[in-house]
């Protein structure tokens, strides 16, 4: 993961950045945390903290398109990579709610001609426990990113090919197949594109009016940040472009820090979800689900729902804190892993 040297500047803190007007000591001393990652090329975004349903520090930093000098803001939109799957996971679950779908169908019922499709359940793609092989891991993946592709060529791409284990049985690592074929299985019960689909049970049900699918269309790509990556120590230029669409289920969603935190009230402490849905989100008995990494944190003390991603140009973190009612938002238009870090240490201010 891609760190960049931080720069000693620990006496004097410039922070450029728009937020709201924040006076209490807490806030600054964030606020001076985040200055060496903003000023060493590591971190470029929004920063959000929401305690008990209420914003209590929010700043953005750096520029949403460096080349026209157009600063990131609060409204500002960012792709946020693997946190799509909690929109997916989200998605699917209400149909699950609705009677459309059953936890314990076979993914066959959707999609016949995929491996294990007897044996896979819905609840094994949402726990990312379905042994698929990975499209990500595939040697023309590059290519992959290269072209417009729907959530059915992205299925295709792994057809005829064996499982990796025994459906159920195990987390290997993050199953971008998987979350492609529960994009492809809310086409086919909604018959509805992937991205008006989610829009329907997710967005507009959460009130998420700055989030949404893209599905490569210049009219979404035209609000979103300019993604950066690293060039050389200090430097940064654009990030290699892709067809986001090539993600789609697993990577493809964009927001911005208000949303993420609406959704995030929406799916733990709102009734977005039925309860039995709400539950398997919160059940910590398996580590990892439904777009979420769960369990006991030593530092929070107290059980933590964090998740981040990373992908071309981009950088995202979420965590949310039950117990003491927090909420954490890192999103950044920089490929780096700062904002993991940054999330993890904001929390603990």
């Amino acid at each position: 993961m891609f760190l960049k040297p931080l720069l000693g500047v620990a006496v004097l803190f410039y922070c450029a950045g728009i937020g709201i007007a924040q006076s209490n000591s807490t806030a600054a001393a964030i606020d001076a945390y985040l200055e060496p990652y903003v000023h060493s090329g590591n971190f470029a975004g929004d920063v959000l903290v929401e305690r008990n349903g209420k914003i209590v520090f929010e700043k953005s930093y750096g520029y949403a398109n460096r080349e026209d000098r157009l600063p990131n803001t609060p409204r500002t939109r960012f792709h946020i990579a693997s946190l799509s799957m909690q929109f997916t996971a989200g998605a699917v679950l209400r149909l699950v709610d609705m009677g459309a779908i059953s936890l314990e169908e076979p993914v066959g019922t959707f999609v016949p001609g995929i491996p294990g499709a007897d044996r896979i359940t819905i609840r094994d793609l949402l726990t990312e426990r379905s042994g698929l092989p990975d499209i990500n891991s595939l040697p023309n993946y590059d290519d992959i990113l290269q072209h417009h592709q729907t959530p059915a060529t992205l299925v295709a791409q792994i057809e005829g090919q064996p499982l990796l284990f025994v459906p159920g049985s195990k987390f290997l690592h993050e199953e971008h197949s998987a979350y492609n074929l529960l994009a492809l299985i809310v086409e086919k019960k909604t018959g509805l594109s992937f991205r008006a689909a989610v829009d329907q049970l997710i967005f507009r049900p959460a009130g998420l009016t700055a989030s949404g699918i893209d599905d490569d269309s210049r009219v979404v790509s035209l609000h979103i940040a300019t993604g950066y990556e690293p060039a050389g120590t200090y430097e940064l230029k654009p990030a290699t472009a892709i067809d986001w669409s090539a993600k789609t289920g697993n990577g493809s969603a964009f927001t911005n820090a208000r949303d993420e935190a609406r959704w995030m009230a929406a799916l733990f402490r709102g009734h977005l979800l039925h309860a039995s849905s709400r539950e398997a989100v919160l059940d910590t008995s398996l580590s990892l689900g439904h777009g979420w990494f769960k369990g006991q944190n030593k530092r929070f003390g107290e059980t933590a729902y964090y998740m981040n991603g990373r992908a071309p140009g981009f950088g995202s973190f979420v965590l949310y804190l039950p117990q003491s009612q927090t909420t954490v938002v890192a999103l950044s238009n920089i490929y780096s892993s700062a904002t993991t870090t940054i999330g993890n240490d904001v929390a603990a201010l």
